[in-house]
């Protein structure tokens, strides 16, 4: 592998783990303020990429225009999916295994009734920007750059509200004890409410990047929600920023695995990262060793 195959590697890499950083981050926001494993995570990436499919193609809604649209589609979605179905399972009897169930099957239902919909058949969204540009010795689409600068503004986003805005301290009040949050005024369930909505309005950012690249199909939504588990697990189950970092790890070092071995080795490099963590570091790479 000469240098620029590699800087190419680690560019492409960091483009792809940085959507696997968004699809993370919105999966450990849920765990780390509720624990909560959403197992219908991935539903908020499928449905994000059929907002942005149908507003852009089939209506023609410019793509700076159907991109927010659809995010705040997205938000609103999970928003409802927490008050129609966690909201009233938490706190109960095994409340952390019945919304494990509740979200699987939430999952199954909005695969089916999206195969119902939009048939089986994979949509995309043309690219937002043709063109390459030359960074050195190596080339990259526009397309796969917006990727990159749009994760960075995303996560960026993100990082401000959490640790800068009172909605930010609420929710990481709410996280850490939330007896004691609600003693000084902190409402849990709105705070569980808006959690939600910011994981779905993450997926469909996440979708929304990618579906010029990678089609989309009501099972869409699987194979994303592992990535994600993937990159909890190398960055710490609940940890925002060790879900970002963890993102950027696992897309690194998938680009490099694919380029040493093949492409039917991607999944294969990205488990056996997530085995040897489990094995050596539980609590994750980034995360804080349980007292």
């Amino acid at each position: 592998m000469t240098f620029a195959i590699f800087l190419e590697q680690i560019i492409n890499g960091l483009i792809i783990g940085s959507m696997y950083a968004l699809i993370g981050s919105g999966i450990a926001l849920v765990y780390g303020t509720m624990r909560v494993l959403n197992l219908a995570h991935g539903e908020f990436y499928m449905l994000g990429g059929y907002f942005v499919f149908f507003l852009a193609v089939t209506y023609g809604v410019p793509s700076y225009l159907a991109i927010p649209v659809a995010v705040v589609a997205t938000f609103i979605l999970g928003m409802l999916i927490q008050r129609l179905t966690v909201h009233y399972l938490m706190g109960k009897e095994a409340w952390m295994f019945s919304t494990i169930a509740a979200t699987l099957g939430l999952s199954i239902f909005l695969q089916n009734a999206a195969l119902l919909t939009f048939g089986e058949q994979f949509q995309s969204v043309p690219y937002y920007l043709d063109g390459m540009i030359e960074i050195g010795s190596v080339r990259l689409p526009l397309q796969r750059l917006l990727i990159l600068v749009v994760a960075i503004v995303t996560i960026g986003a993100m990082t401000f509200i959490l640790k800068k805005t009172r909605l930010g301290w609420a929710i990481r009040a709410t996280a850490q004890d939330r007896d004691a949050a609600a003693v000084v005024g902190i409402p849990a369930q709105h705070i569980y409410l808006i959690t939600f909505g910011i994981a779905g309005a993450l997926g469909a950012v996440a979708a929304a990047m990618l579906a010029p690249i990678y089609a989309i199909n009501p099972w869409s939504g699987m194979p994303i929600l592992l990535k994600g588990f993937v990159v909890v697990i190398l960055g710490g189950l609940g940890s925002f920023p060790g879900a970002i970092a963890g993102g950027l790890l696992l897309g690194v070092v998938e680009a490099i695995g694919v380029q040493l071995t093949s492409s039917e080795w991607r999944d294969v490099i990205g488990f056996a990262m997530m085995i040897a963590v489990i094995w050596w570091r539980p609590w994750g790479l980034f995360g804080k060793k349980p007292s």
